[in-house]
């Protein structure tokens, strides 16, 4: 069970539903760095259906202090499932939404993941458009697993730096598994795997239109632009999804 904490000033009377065995916080606010590290985790149908199949990767996100809904699925899950409305939260918003608040404090922000190329153009545009915050980067070797001695050095380019947040960028469920692994060695207060943002962030891949987004069809823009990567998702994972939130009503 997800450790969801009301006296936490990150939450206003958070809105949380079950999703199978994960506790969904539909409403997550960030509204300053908190005094004990947390973990904040994204869900999707296809995280949630990978995760039925990989107990290492479900382990991490029901131990993620905060699990955010990023996915339209989600959004229609918490509607058909316990007839509450809520909006997605993409792991871009989440980070849009943590920048507009470091900026004000002037705090720390560390991405680790992606490539160096990636990460220079966020730190180019953290220092445009956000000039108060501090940023440091780290880009590791491209590999299924990461020996343990990259993994130190991972640990300790973010515990030199101590930033306020550190994002992770390594995608689905392969960084989940490494904060989930990691996090006690990394001196941080907040902890957050948003894979796809970092690209979005730097301009090296493109959101869908907001009029898509509004409406709930992000995934047909991301869909368009990558169909190679991204069909399997939606032709596969997606219909998985539907089929075990048919099983979660009927056991309601």
């Amino acid at each position: 069970m997800q450790k969801t904490n009301i006296n936490d000033p990150s939450f206003n009377k958070p809105v949380i539903f079950q999703l199978g065995k994960f506790t969904v916080t539909a409403n997550y606010q960030f509204y300053s760095v908190p005094k004990q590290q947390i973990i904040i985790d994204t869900i999707n149908p296809y995280s949630y259906v990978i995760s039925c199949t990989d107990l290492e990767f479900k382990q991490a996100l029901m131990h993620s202090d905060i699990l955010i809904p990023d996915g339209t699925g989600i959004v229609l899950a918490a509607r058909y499932l316990h007839g509450i409305k809520i909006k997605k939260i993409a792991g871009a918003d989440l980070h849009l939404m943590i920048l507009q608040q470091l900026e004000k404090t002037s705090g720390s922000i560390f991405y680790l993941g992606a490539t160096n190329q990636i990460l220079s153009l966020i730190q180019k545009r953290i220092h445009a458009e956000y000039p108060h915050i501090q940023v440091e980067k780290y880009s590791p070797p491209y590999c299924e697993v990461f020996s343990k001695e990259e993994t130190n050095k991972m640990i300790t380019a973010v515990n030199v730096f101590h930033p306020d947040v550190l994002f992770v960028g390594m995608t689905a469920p392969k960084q989940e598994k490494w904060i989930a692994a990691n996090h006690t060695q990394l001196n941080t207060q907040v902890i957050s795997g948003i894979g796809a943002a970092f690209g979005f962030f730097a301009g090296t891949t493109h959101r869908a239109p907001q009029w898509m987004i509004n409406r709930g069809l992000e995934w047909l823009g991301r869909l368009i632009r990558e169909p190679k990567r991204l069909w399997k998702r939606n032709f596969i994972y997606t219909p998985k999804f539907l089929y075990y939130l048919l099983l979660m009503k009927f056991k309601k």
